[in-house]
């Protein structure tokens, strides 16, 4: 009573209370020590468990190595994509090889491989680096009968030429390096662009886009019907690019001028059909943006070889 009458029992009810409000934080500290403590131990197991597998993985991945240098054979000992001034100063050195009578072989090698008949005459040389020829197909492979020099080479342009021995390698420089009066046609399904060169310099140009669909991510109806529009902007596509070749087609003397399409495959191939044309190579070529820096990005593809030391 005196404490009521003093004012004290309601500060003991009150200490009461924080008493048992600091009781239960206390716990509740506990608890939550208790449960970072157990995911800190967690995650160190994790992190062991990881490092075991990424150990064992890097082991896995060197027996692998291991089990393929093993059983691939041999190797290209260097592979280069040449282009500009570097194709120029390559071409060059190798015209410029010089052996005895009938020393050294050029040969045009098909996606089927070496033919058989040529196979007897390079498998003394290569041995079992002749499966490196067979793999580059289509390329054009030059060795010298003493096996000092021995390269496949894809160049923008692939002839057909039968097995070639002289006291030089039988390369023509319009194979590998834009010569003369010629075009390069890049199509898209979207885009086309033409441009007429004399050598690497560029003397015509036309080029345009069209209103083609993108792609569709639903499906059903909706789809197959948007398909269909699509579809038919690429066919009037084509049709504007065929007649803008049918334009440039030249006459006279320039009727030898070659004719080189470039860009998506398939495109490619339907534009040729379209138009009846019997280009003097194809290329597919990953040309983006504006027809004209996007022809000036295929044509630099184009003209490129790849050179495979063997």
């Amino acid at each position: 009573m005196l404490d009521e009458l003093l004012g004290r029992a309601s500060l003991r009810d009150r200490i009461d209370e924080l008493e048992d409000e600091n009781e239960r934080l206390r716990k509740r500290y506990e608890a939550e020590s208790d449960r970072r403590a157990e995911a800190a131990t967690a995650r160190q197991n994790a992190e062991e468990r990881l490092n075991r597998l990424e150990d064992r993985i890097a082991q896995l991945e060197g027996e692998l190595e291991r089990v393929d240098e093993a059983e691939s054979g041999p190797s290209v000992r260097h592979r280069d994509q040449l282009r500009g001034t570097r194709l120029e100063a390559v071409f060059d050195r190798l015209t410029s090889f010089r052996t005895g009578p009938e020393g050294a072989l050029t040969v045009g090698v098909d996606d089927d491989g070496v033919a058989e008949p040529v196979r007897a005459e390079l498998e003394p040389v290569l041995g079992e680096r002749l499966a490196l020829v067979d793999d580059g197909g289509p390329c054009l492979c030059c060795v010298d009968d003493a096996g000092l020099l021995a390269v496949t080479l894809e160049p923008p342009v692939v002839p057909e030429l039968d097995a070639t021995w002289r006291d030089r390698f039988a390369l023509e420089r319009e194979w590998f390096l834009p010569t003369g009066r010629h075009a390069v046609a890049l199509v898209r399904t979207d885009l086309f662009a033409l441009g007429v060169y004399e050598g690497d310099e560029r003397v015509d140009y036309r080029g345009f886009e069209s209103d083609v669909k993108g792609n569709h991510s639903k499906g059903g109806f909706s789809q197959a019907r948007f398909e269909r529009i699509r579809d038919g902007q690429i066919d009037d596509h084509l049709e504007r690019c065929a007649e803008a070749l049918a334009a440039y087609e030249p006459g006279g003397e320039a009727a030898d001028t070659p004719l080189y399409m470039v860009g998506q495959r398939g495109i490619v191939d339907a534009l040729a059909a379209e138009a009846g044309l019997e280009p003097a190579a194809t290329a597919a070529v990953d040309a983006t943006g504006d027809p004209e820096p996007a022809l000036e990005d295929a044509v630099h593809s184009f003209w490129t070889t790849e050179l495979r030391v063997l």
